[in-house]
C-alpha cells in the first residue's frame, strides 16, 4: 500500500535542473521534488508521497484527508491502548 500525505508548497526554487519546493506539513517544512507537478504555484496543496509531489490538490481535499488521517492515528491510539499487557 503507497500512502500520501497533503502538504501547502510554502516555496518553489530549482536545484540544478528539478523543480524544488518546501512543503509545510503541519509546521514541519520539508524539501520536495515538483517536477512531477510543474503546474504547482505557492500557497497550493500537493500530494506528497516519498519526497515527490504527485498531484495538486484543492483545500477542501487535501483537509479532508488530514482529517481522515488524524481519525486513523486516533483510533490506533485508541486500540494500542486496549491491548492486554
Amino acid at each position: 500500500m503507497c500512502l500520501s500525505i497533503p502538504g501547502k508548497i510554502t516555496e518553489i526554487y530549482t536545484d540544478g535542473s528539478l523543480l524544488m519546493g518546501k512543503v509545510d506539513f503541519g509546521g514541519a517544512l520539508k524539501e520536495v521534488c515538483l517536477d512531477y507537478v510543474p503546474e504547482a504555484q505557492k500557497g497550493q496543496y500537493v500530494l506528497i508521497h516519498v519526497g515527490f509531489a504527485i498531484s495538486v490538490l484543492d483545500e477542501e481535499e487535501a483537509q479532508e484527508t488530514l482529517s481522515t488521517l488524524r481519525e486513523m492515528a486516533a483510533l490506533d491510539e485508541e486500540l494500542s491502548s486496549d491491548e492486554i499487557r
